[in-house]
């Protein structure tokens, strides 16, 4: 048994950030645990391009499934996991993307104090170090490495172009003044490589900092409490259970799927559902799990002749070797590509006070994941709808903690969400049938037969599924169903947080990687603070809050 101050479940966007901030106090001991493998700073996770070697398969990727979804013709979705350190931030499309400001200012309205945009914009900054843009909206001296792409793919041009044949707005920057527009996403990179928050808040430090210790394959069984206190967890490490005793909290960042199932297996949750497993209950909170929200996302794909965009063919095949070269001497080139190089954030209806879709802008062919390849060359273009009225949930199908969670996003549930995804499909199309890309198109596998609204519709059960921004199973605030307050302490227990993308109230307008990375951010402060106002507390204050 060993004893540190923190317990941080997950090494991943959320949970890396949060100890590498945690352990710059040397007075405080930090265990970090992460169920994957410590290959974070690898090739196959620091090479951009290689992110199509990983989503598709279990490498770094815990590659979980939902089960049948009524609104997607009865289809199992694809739910891909970082599994390695970093977690997601090892193996995602590296966009960054923070959501809108009313996204957050909602989360305020909501009764969350603390979590408006203008509260929360300091700490996007303060991870950040962008090596682009400097101005009022970013920050430069941040361990998270933020950049224009360095793949010099000449066929940008032709999707900008595009966007300004199609009406729409261009846009330098989406995390400036404003998000709406079409443009090329910054992406988190430095020189290059990808810059995960392993690599960003962690790596630098391992040897040099004595009180962060991190533990890889170790897969957290339960939390361990003592009356309604969390003082450690029981997780299991090359064939061995261990035990790591909390002085100070447990903290979950195990994100949106596995928090919500590590709290339910460790008897937080509903007390009905807990019951059906046989697990006793610790603390009765029935909205753990439920508000599962995710971007359902539907991809046009076209095949082209073009070599500048990836495919497989004997002239691709030298072009990329050349690119593989290119990039050992110089880090540029295709093999710096998130190949989803442009996109961007789109109203349906003018009168809209925020972006409803976003566009993910695509230099191949993609389908069902990348796991079904095609010949040849091609490009893609996602839509995916911001915020979903359809929402789901996380349960368990047993008390082992090495079988998968049920997950259920509910996709296209709701009847508003695939009306305002047929209207995303007709602006996304119209993009893509824009002349500066319809040029280079020579074939339509997916929706060249697809004329009317009933054909869209169609079309999108047959082939709709998650952009993998999945959140708020533990989601922040006071009413019934909440998990968290404010501070993102579990409600009804001490010493326990949850600090990831589950405990986003409702979904933000944008990719989930920076705001998993902020929340983790604000969540170090919100830690120090509560250790300052304790220090500071009379010992009759303390014997009060304790009671």
């Amino acid at each position: 048994m060993q004893v540190v101050d923190y317990v941080i479940v997950g090494a991943g966007s959320s949970g890396c950030a949060l100890a590498g901030r945690l352990s710059e106090d040397a007075g405080v001991s930090v265990a970090l645990l992460e169920a994957g493998g410590n290959k974070g700073d690898s090739w196959l996770v620091t090479t951009p391009a290689a992110v199509v070697l990983m989503v598709p398969q279990s490498i770094n990727n815990w590659a979980f499934e939902t089960v049948p979804q009524p609104g997607l013709n009865g289809r199992q979705g694809y739910q891909p996991r970082g599994k390695v350190l970093g977690g997601s931030s090892a193996i995602n499309a590296m966009a960054y993307i923070r959501g809108h400001r009313r996204d957050y200012d909602h989360w305020a309205a909501l009764g969350n104090p603390g979590w408006s945009f203008a509260e929360v914009l300091p700490y996007f900054k303060k991870a950040e170090h962008n090596d682009a843009i400097n101005d009022e909206w970013h920050g430069q001296d941040g361990p998270l490495h933020v950049s224009h792409l360095q793949t010099d793919n000449p066929f940008q041009q032709h999707y900008l172009k595009a966007a300004e044949e199609a009406g729409y707005p261009l846009n330098p920057d989406f995390n400036g003044a404003e998000q709406e527009g079409l443009g090329l996403y910054q992406v988190t990179q430095l020189n290059g490589e990808r810059c995960s928050t392993f690599r960003a808040y962690v790596q630098p430090h391992l040897g040099t900092r004595s009180n962060l210790q991190v533990e890889t394959g170790a897969l957290t069984q339960r939390i361990l409490f003592e009356g309604k206190r969390a003082v450690g967890v029981e997780y299991r490490q090359g064939g061995q259970v261990k035990t790591l005793r909390a002085r100070r909290e447990v903290i979950l960042s195990a994100g949106a799927f596995q928090s919500p199932q590590l709290l339910m297996l460790s008897g937080v949750g509903d007390a009905a559902e807990l019951q059906q497993h046989g697990i006793p209950l610790v603390q009765h909170l029935p909205g753990v799990g439920k508000n599962l929200q995710d971007h359902p996302d539907f991809i046009f794909g076209y095949k082209s002749k073009d070599t500048n965009l990836l495919g497989f063919s004997l002239k691709g095949a030298v072009h990329g070797f050349r690119q593989i070269l290119r990039y050992r001497r110089e880090r540029r080139g295709l093999m710096a590509s998130n190949f989803a190089e442009g996109g961007g954030f789109l109203k349906t209806r003018p009168e809209l006070d925020a972006p409803d879709i976003q566009l993910h802008f695509v230099i191949a062919l993609v389908d069902n994941h990348a796991r079904t390849l095609h010949g040849g060359h091609g490009l893609s273009c996602h839509v995916c709808l911001l915020r979903p009225k359809s929402h789901g949930t996380v349960s368990l199908k047993d008390r082992n903690p090495e079988t998968p969670p049920v997950i259920d996003p509910k996709f296209l549930d709701h009847p508003d969400d695939i009306e305002t995804l047929v209207a995303g499909y007709k602006m996304t199309e119209r993009l893509m049938k824009a002349p500066a890309l319809a040029r280079f198109i020579t074939e339509d596998p997916f929706t060249a037969n697809v004329k009317s609204d009933d054909d869209i519709r169609a079309i999108l059960r047959a082939r709709t599924d998650t952009v993998y921004h999945p959140v708020g199973t533990c989601k922040m605030g006071s009413d019934a169903l909440a998990v968290v307050d404010a501070e993102l302490r579990v409600h009804g227990l001490e010493g326990l947080r949850v600090v990831d993308a589950s405990i986003m109230p409702t979904l933000i307008g944008g990719n989930t990687n920076a705001p998993a990375i902020m929340i983790a951010e604000k969540a170090a402060d919100l830690i120090r603070l509560g250790e300052q106002t304790m220090a500071t507390m009379a010992p009759a204050d303390l014997a009060t809050q304790e009671s």
